[in-house]
C-alpha cells in the first residue's frame, strides 16, 4: 500500500515554484508526475522521497497533519530549498484546505492561520470588460471594498485569465502555482470567496490533467466561471460587499438545542477520507449535522455508520442518531450547521420522530418544483439542502431509476445513486427498488442541479396511508438509509405490482434537447485546450462555432448565438505590433468574452432545469423555447 503525501498549504507550494529558475520550471511537470509513488512513512510521522543517491526530500507535517510552513519541507541536495525535487514533491501532494479563523466569542476548535504574516499586494491594472461584452453584474459601487482588495482581485483576475487561455493542456504546475499565489494574496486582503474559487480551479486542473475517475470537465468550467465572475466584479469596484465572502470560522456557541435525526449518509473522498454525516433538524426546521470523517477510505465510510457519536458524552451511535434525537446544552455550531464536540458540550438522547411528524413533515409538504426553484435562486445554499417528495416507481432506464411525483401533471424524475461506489449500498438498493414498478415511495435526497429533474436519494420510506409501499421494520422508524441499510424482499409489498402507466421513453429533457449544448461544448473546448482550441474551432466553414449559430437562432436563443460568435472571434484575434508582426493577444478580452457566454449559459440552463421539475407541459415548452 502506497504512502499518501500530507496536504500542503497553497502558499507553501506557490513559494516553492516561484523560487525555481526558468529552466527548472520547464521540468517541473515531468518531475511531479509519479514522484509520490516512492513515498515512505517513518515512525515519527515524517514522509520521505528519494531522488537518486544525493537528494532526499523530507516532509514533516505539523499537528494537524499538513505542511503549513516552508521549513517543514526540506531536501538534502545542494540547490535546496530552491530545488526541483522539493517543488515536485510539494506539487504532487494534495492541497490543504484554508484553516478556519477562530470565532470571536468561543474557544477555537480548529487551527488558525499558521502563517500569521502579512504580504505586500501587487497592483496590476484592474480588468475592464470591453465595450462589446456586457458586464457580469450591474451593481452600485461598494464603499466597503478597499483599494488593497481591488488590487488583489485584479491580480487574481489576470492570473485566472491567463490560466483560462492556457487551458488544461498547458495548465501545469507553474500556472497552478501562479493561481495559488494570487489566491493567497486574496485571502490576506480579506477576499475568502475569491480564494476559495481559485483553489477549486487549481484542484480541477489537477484532476483533469491526472485524468482522475469522476472528474468532469463541466465542473472545471463552472469553477472558472465562478472565479472570473468573482475576481472581475471585485476588481471593478462595483461589487456588492457580500461578494467578498465570509471567512470559514471555528465553532461558535449555539446555546441549548434540540435536534432530531433525518438520515445518515456515507462520505468517501478521492483523497482517502471516509466517514459519515448524520443530518438533523431542530423543531423550527433549522438543519444541522454531525460528521465523523477521517482518513481511512472505504473501510471507514462503511464502518462509521454504526460508530459512536462523539458529542457531549451521548451514548448513541450514528444509526441511532439518524432515527433519534439529542438535547444539547452548551452546543457549538459551525456556520454550515455542523455540531461540534467541545469540552463544555453535554448531550442527552431523545426519542426520534417519524417523517410524518414535526420537524420533518414540512420537507414533504410542497411540490418538489417549488423547492428546486428556491434552491436555484440561492445556489450557495443548494449544496447541502435536502428535498423530500412522494413518488411512484416507474422502472429502470439506463443508469437512472425513473419515478413520477404523486401529483397531477408531474414530470418523470430521475434517481441516481448519491455515491456510485459499488461497495456502498446506494446502487444495489436503487436496483432493487426499480424491480417494483408502481411502488409508492417517500424519498429524501439532494437535488442534482446540474441535471434535468434528477434527485440523488439518501433515504426512503413508506408513503403514509398507501397500500403498495415499503414495509420496514418498526425499529427503523419509517425510513431506510440507502447508503447503509440494505433493502430485502421482505421490505417490499407481496403480490403483483400495482398498475402504473409506463412511458414510451424517458420523456422530454429540456437541458439535453436544447441546442445550448453547442455553447457548452464551445466553452468546455476552451477549458480543455485553451484559447488556441477555441480559435481552431472557429475556423472553417464547418467549424464548431459557426455550426452552432443556426440551431441556436432557430430556437430563439439569439443571445447565446451572439455571445458564442463573439467568443470565437475574440479567440481568433491576433493583434500586430508597431512593426506589423503578429503579437500575443492580452488574455483579458478573451476571458471577458468567455465569461459572458458562460454566464448566459448558466442562467439559461437554470431556467431549463427548473422547468424540468415543473409540470410536463411546461417542460415540453421549455425545450422548444416557447
Amino acid at each position: 500500500m502506497s504512502t499518501e503525501l500530507p496536504p500542503v498549504a497553497p502558499e507553501v507550494l506557490a513559494e516553492a515554484v516561484e523560487n525555481l529558475t526558468p529552466r527548472l520550471r520547464k521540468k517541473l511537470d515531468a518531475a511531479t508526475e509519479g514522484c509520490a509513488a516512492g513515498a515512505v512513512l517513518a515512525a515519527d510521522g515524517t514522509v520521505t522521497l528519494r531522488f537518486g543517491e544525493d537528494a532526499l526530500v523530507t516532509l514533516s507535517p505539523g499537528p494537524a497533519g499538513t505542511i503549513t510552513t516552508a521549513d517543514q519541507a526540506t531536501c538534502s541536495c545542494l540547490l535546496a530549498p530552491r530545488c526541483l525535487h522539493r517543488a515536485a514533491v510539494l506539487g504532487a501532494a494534495p492541497l490543504a484546505d484554508t484553516p478556519p479563523e477562530p470565532a470571536t466569542t468561543a474557544e477555537p476548535t480548529e487551527p488558525t492561520d499558521p502563517t500569521g504574516a502579512a504580504e505586500a499586494i501587487a497592483s496590476p491594472t484592474s480588468p475592464t470588460p470591453p465595450a462589446s461584452v456586457e458586464p457580469v453584474a450591474s451593481l452600485e459601487p461598494a464603499p466597503a471594498l478597499t483599494a488593497a482588495q481591488r488590487r488583489a482581485a485584479g491580480a487574481l483576475w489576470h492570473v485566472a485569465a491567463e490560466a483560462l487561455a492556457a487551458g488544461v493542456t498547458a495548465g501545469g504546475a507553474v500556472v497552478q502555482a501562479e493561481l495559488l499565489r494570487a489566491a493567497h494574496t486574496a485571502r490576506l486582503a480579506g477576499l475568502p470567496r475569491a480564494e476559495a474559487a481559485a483553489l477549486r480551479v487549481v484542484r480541477g486542473l489537477r484532476a483533469a490533467r491526472d485524468r482522475r475517475a469522476g472528474q468532469r470537465l463541466g465542473d472545471l468550467t463552472g469553477a472558472f466561471r465562478e472565479l472570473l465572475h468573482t475576481a472581475g466584479t471585485l476588481a471593478s469596484g462595483s461589487a456588492d460587499p457580500a461578494l467578498t465572502g465570509t471567512t470559514r470560522r471555528a465553532y461558535a456557541p449555539g446555546g441549548s438545542l434540540q435536534v432530531f435525526g433525518l438520515c445518515r449518509e456515507p462520505v468517501l473522498s478521492a483523497t482517502g477520507y471516509g466517514g459519515v454525516v448524520t443530518h438533523l433538524l431542530s423543531p423550527d426546521g433549522t438543519p444541522y449535522s454531525v460528521s465523523d470523517v477521517r482518513p481511512g477510505g472505504l473501510a471507514r465510510a462503511r464502518g462509521a455508520g454504526s460508530a459512536s457519536v462523539a458529542l457531549g458524552g451521548a451514548a448513541l451511535d450514528h444509526a441511532g442518531l439518524a432515527r433519534g434525537g439529542l438535547r444539547i446544552v452548551g452546543a457549538t455550531v459551525s456556520p454550515e450547521g455542523r455540531l461540534g464536540a467541545g469540552r463544555g458540550v453535554r448531550a442527552t438522547p431523545l426519542p426520534g420522530t417519524a417523517w410524518t411528524e414535526q420537524p420533518a413533515a414540512p420537507l414533504f409538504a410542497r411540490p418538489a418544483a417549488e423547492a428546486v426553484a428556491e434552491l436555484l435562486a440561492a445556489p450557495d445554499a443548494a449544496e447541502s439542502a435536502l428535498l423530500g417528495c412522494d413518488v411512484t416507481v416507474v422502472g429502470a432506464a439506463g443508469e437512472h431509476l425513473l419515478v413520477r411525483e404523486t401529483r397531477p401533471d408531474a414530470p418523470l424524475l430521475r434517481l441516481l445513486p448519491a455515491h456510485p461506489h459499488p461497495e456502498l449500498a446506494h446502487t444495489e438498493n436503487l436496483r432493487r427498488i426499480a424491480s417494483y414498478p408502481g411502488l409508492l415511495l417517500r424519498v429524501l435526497g439532494r437535488p442534482d442541479l446540474d441535471r434535468s429533474a434528477t434527485l440523488r436519494p439518501l433515504a426512503v420510506g413508506p408513503v403514509p396511508g398507501a397500500e403498495h409501499t415499503l414495509r420496514l421494520p418498526e425499529e427503523w422508524l419509517g425510513r431506510a438509509d440507502l447508503g447503509y441499510d440494505r433493502l430485502q424482499g421482505a421490505h417490499f409489498p407481496q403480490g403483483g405490482a400495482a398498475p402504473v402507466a409506463l412511458p414510451a421513453a424517458e420523456g422530454p429533457d429540456p437541458l439535453a434537447d436544447s441546442p445550448l449544448w453547442r455553447v457548452r461544448r464551445l466553452l468546455e473546448t476552451g477549458v480543455a485546450g485553451g484559447r488556441r482550441a477555441v480559435a481552431e474551432a472557429a475556423r472553417g466553414r464547418e467549424s464548431l462555432a459557426s455550426a452552432s449559430y443556426g440551431p441556436l437562432r432557430r430556437a430563439g436563443l439569439t443571445g447565446a448565438a451572439d455571445l458564442a460568435a463573439a467568443l470565437a472571434a475574440e479567440a481568433d484575434r491576433r493583434p500586430r505590433d508597431v512593426f506589423g508582426r503578429l503579437a500575443d493577444p492580452s488574455p483579458d478580452g478573451y476571458a471577458w468574452a468567455w465569461l459572458a457566454a458562460a454566464t448566459h449559459l448558466a442562467a439559461a440552463e437554470r431556467c431549463l432545469i427548473a422547468a424540468s421539475w415543473a409540470a410536463t407541459t411546461n417542460a415540453g415548452a421549455a425545450v422548444t423555447g416557447r
